[in-house]
């Protein structure tokens, strides 16, 4: 049976990854990742984990680590943040061109300089468009369950990518909450043992990740994209799958309150649940305001958000990070990807706030909404970073 424990969303995570069976960890601690792997090193060394635990010298290692056990059909598990994640940035593309299916947790933190251990989303940023299947947790329950979610769903013969999933350094990774962890048979039940379907194997030898001439890299490149299309129809599938075995519901895109709005808040991650408080607010005071949460970061779920918006005269976005010299935040700039051909298309204001793990108080979602407003009413799309003092 399934209990409701108070658990530090790290180690939570921890045990979620024991309860999957994982074979091989390869991981270098670095915070705010860090209780993570420790707490990984403490099962394993107790005996409550059977696995391999790699002691690496860098997440270049580790994520090279990573690519050697996927590849021999063990299950494969790795946690980084910040400058972690973006030392094995070259690593990571070879993951996805490889179709290995690797689970990642990424507890996001702003990048260097000026040095900063706190949380935004500066680092997955980075890594965007390196092929991997990416989902952003606003809860510590969200953290568990998209670990045992992303093994099931990167281990599927029809998707054979491997899954990030990111969760706030922080203000995330370092608190308390009252987490429901699924137990040992409810999990067995759902997660079958890996089958990775072409393992390297000195019987029957293969080459992976091989030279490619120009005659054929561009095909190879294609190749990738289609499949990873390929998995959007089963991503959606897969979170049916887990909320019929666990009761949970998980979607690309989620709503809260956006019946009859007209004004919608789109962000990612755990400030998503502050932003609900100034919704609520707003709401009970008669104006016609809804927030969009943004589970599924690649890939991008183009059509979910257009439904989305459908009925808005104005999303306002929030970005925590920022595409320097560009035309502001990186989820501002999708969307408007997404909405550039839409019918009747909503105005468009993004800010840059919450970096280096500033709060955003539900006073200060309310202010953002309502300058948001304000700057989309005066026909104006441009960006601001809100909360700057200047």
């Amino acid at each position: 049976m399934s209990k409701r424990i108070g658990i530090e969303v790290s180690v939570a995570v921890a045990e979620a990854v024991k309860l999957c069976n994982v074979d091989v960890i390869a991981a270098y601690p670095i915070t705010p990742q860090t209780h993570i792997v420790e707490a990984i090193a403490d099962l394993i060394a107790n005996g409550e984990l059977d696995a391999e635990y790699t002691c690496v010298e860098s997440e270049h290692s580790a994520m090279s680590a990573c690519l050697g056990s996927a590849a021999c059909g063990a299950r494969t598990y790795t946690a980084t943040a910040g400058q972690g994640l973006e030392l094995m940035h070259e690593v990571v593309y070879v993951a996805s061109s490889m179709r290995l299916p690797i689970v990642m947790s990424v507890a996001n933190r702003a990048l260097s300089a000026p040095l900063s251990v706190w949380g935004d989303h500066s680092d997955v940023m980075a890594v965007r468009d390196t092929g991997w299947i990416q989902v952003f947790c606003e809860s510590g329950q969200d953290a568990v369950d998209m670990t045992i979610w992303a093994f099931k769903l990167a281990e599927d013969k029809r998707v054979l990518f491997p899954v990030m999933i990111n969760l706030d350094g922080f203000h995330l990774t370092h608190v308390v909450e009252p987490i429901v962890m699924p137990s040992k048979e409810e999990v067995d039940k759902y997660l079958p043992k890996n089958s990775y379907p072409k393992p390297l194997d000195p019987r029957t030898p293969r080459t992976f990740g091989s030279f490619a001439p120009p005659a054929i890299y561009t095909e190879i490149k294609k190749s990738q994209e289609v499949a990873f299309e390929g998995t959007r129809p089963i991503i959606e599938e897969s979170f049916k799958d887990f909320e019929k075995h666990f009761g949970r519901k998980y979607q690309a895109v989620e709503e809260y309150k956006t019946e009859g709005a007209e004004t919608i808040l789109l962000m990612m991650g755990s400030y998503a649940q502050t932003a609900s408080l100034a919704v609520d607010e707003l709401r009970a005071k008669g104006e016609k305001v809804g927030l969009v949460k943004l589970r599924l970061w690649r890939p991008f779920p183009f059509d979910e958000l257009r439904k989305s918006f459908a009925h808005a005269k104005r999303v306002i976005i929030l970005d925590r990070s920022i595409s320097v010299g560009g035309p502001g935040g990186p989820v501002a700039s999708e969307v408007r990807a997404a909405l550039y051909d839409a019918a009747k298309r909503p105005a468009i204001v993004g800010f840059i706030g919450g970096l280096g793990g500033r709060d955003i108080l539900p006073e200060n979602f309310v202010e953002l909404i309502k300058k948001g407003q304000s700057i989309a009413a005066q026909g104006q799309e441009k960006f601001e970073m809100y909360g700057v003092r200047e």
